[in-house]
């Protein structure tokens, strides 16, 4: 299945632009459009749809942009917890700002930034400052008073009346943030209050992508959106109210089937007229379903998703950073569909490596890596006291790809050398070299050396690419492979004794 296209972004942004535009129409004022998952980097969609830009969604607001603005919405306690997102390694607020300098180098219109749920956290507020004087507008919205039972007060001015108002001065009012849990569903809610209030007609809908509705529960793509948010415990469920509503079925997940009546409720009472929708699922737009043109290739891709869940979640756990439950849940997906970790092929390459080196009785603590080629061949590479078996790893895929003999260096001795010297100067330990000091290394020895040159011509190649370590990589190395783009796991195990894994 590699390299092979499952899903057409054309299509889909035909399907999913005409969609919108139509629920604007529908909302004869203004749309505020909650988008459910990432709008920019959607690297999750990518893996699991072959062929899906990861920036699909920004280049349909980017066809709207004459219509659209954007509210950036974030969770206070996301800036004073520091937040990790997983896929870039970097803060949710340090996310925001990235989510920010993208809008505008498309041209798109940034209404405000939303701190959600605020209760005067100090990062919150350094944060809002740090925005206000770079010329963003800033607003606040407070937890919610009766939510989720008490309607009346809800949509009080003890409600969503506290929260401050964006004026909004477009017709389709984009809603997003950095990860689940941003606050985008109240925030809308909010506005919604605030409009009519104000005497201004709007209505609201959600931007999906998965769990895909128009396909089988059971389907691996819907199977690896519960692997993507297992540590939410989500779980994909036939919508009961589009069944009973219309006697079809249509897939959703519990915590949009389990907000609906309130949502329903709520929207009634601020409109003071019957839901347009008579079921979560008609709340949402997501035609993603339709840009799918092999369902063999995406099959195929969701599962190995999964099994890149489980290593994740694996590791997670060893680290502190979620619970057994999480790990739990991932495992009963694995084996409702027969996978195993083997079901991914680096990581058999990677320990018949570990089991290679460990015939010689000299060595011992192994660290092996391997790396998956675009022509399907498998790279190795280990550990050693020169450079850490990411290190190693890399260098072999290139130097495979260039057609360089194993026995060229890409990197001279004395370069190495020189670096281990600094670090040991600088007491920057361990001495061995991180990926990130070999890229650096090989594009200065590219200026003088044409191995190492044809060597950092071929990185490119390497995204998208499977690698599996087998031991958690360091941050620097982990930082490395992203930035090449290498979708890697690596099993639970921590590379030494030594407590800070930098």
């Amino acid at each position: 299945m590699i390299g092979k296209t499952g899903f057409d972004n054309e299509k889909y942004l035909e399907e999913q632009s005409a969609e919108i535009l139509r629920r604007v129409d529908d909302a004869k004022g203004r749309l505020y459009l909650e988008f459910g998952g990432k709008l920019m980097y959607d690297h999750h969609a990518a893996r699991v749809l072959p062929g899906y830009d990861p920036n699909v969604k920004i280049r349909l607001l980017e066809r709207l942009k004459d219509r659209a603005e954007i509210i950036l919405c974030i969770y206070a306690g996301d800036i004073e917890k520091r937040r990790i997102r997983g896929d870039f390694g970097i803060t949710y607020d340090a996310d925001a700002l990235m989510l920010i300098d993208g809008f505008r180098s498309r041209g798109i219109d940034l209404r405000g930034v939303v701190i959600t749920r605020f209760e005067d956290q100090p990062s919150a507020i350094s944060f809002e400052n740090g925005l206000k004087r770079r010329g963003v507008d800033v607003f606040r919205h407070y937890f919610t008073k009766g939510y989720p039972t008490n309607v009346d007060l809800i949509v009080s001015e003890e409600g969503y009346g506290r929260n401050d108002y964006v004026p909004p001065t477009k017709p389709l009012v984009v809603i997003t943030g950095p990860g689940p849990g941003s606050g985008k569903l109240a925030t809308c809610l909010s506005q919604l209050y605030h409009d009519q209030k104000r005497g201004t007609k709007a209505g609201y809908a959600k931007f999906e992508t998965f769990p895909v509705w128009n396909m089988p529960l059971k389907h691996p793509v819907n199977d690896a959106y519960e692997a993507a948010t297992a540590d939410l415990q989500d779980v994909n469920l036939v919508d009961p109210f589009h069944l009973d509503a219309y006697g079809k079925i249509a897939i959703n997940y519990n915590r949009d089937v389990e907000a609906f009546p309130v949502v329903k409720r709520i929207l009634e009472r601020i409109t003071g007229s019957e839901s347009p929708y008579a079921s979560p699922t008609d709340m949402g737009v997501n035609r993603v379903g339709f840009g799918i043109v092999d369902d063999e290739v995406v099959r195929y891709a969701a599962k190995q998703e999964i099994v890149r869940r489980y290593f994740r979640y694996r590791c997670e756990y060893a680290m502190g950073l979620t619970e057994k439950k999480t790990v739990e849940k991932i495992e009963l997906l694995m084996s409702n569909l027969n996978l195993t970790r083997y079901d991914r092929s680096v990581v058999e390459a990677a320990e018949k490596r570990v089991e290679l080196e460990e015939a010689n009785p000299e060595l011992h603590d192994i660290i092996a890596s391997a790396l998956q080629l675009p022509d399907g061949s498998i790279v190795t590479g280990k550990s050693t006291e020169l450079m850490h078996t990411s290190s190693a790893m890399v260098l072999n895929a290139i130097k495979e790809l260039a057609g360089i003999k194993d026995q060229i260096h890409l990197l001279s001795p004395a370069i190495i050398q020189s670096i281990r010297k600094l670090k040991k100067t600088t007491n920057s330990l361990p001495l061995r070299l991180d990926l990130e000091e070999v890229l650096i290394a090989l594009s200065v020895s590219a200026a003088t050396s044409e191995p190492a040159a044809m060597g950092l011509e071929k990185l490119k190649e390497l995204k998208s690419c499977e690698a599996h370590l087998t031991h958690m990589p360091s941050s620097s190395d982990a930082s490395g492979l992203r930035s090449l783009g290498i979708n890697v796991t690596s099993d639970p195990r921590f590379s030494s004794s030594r407590l800070y894994n930098g």
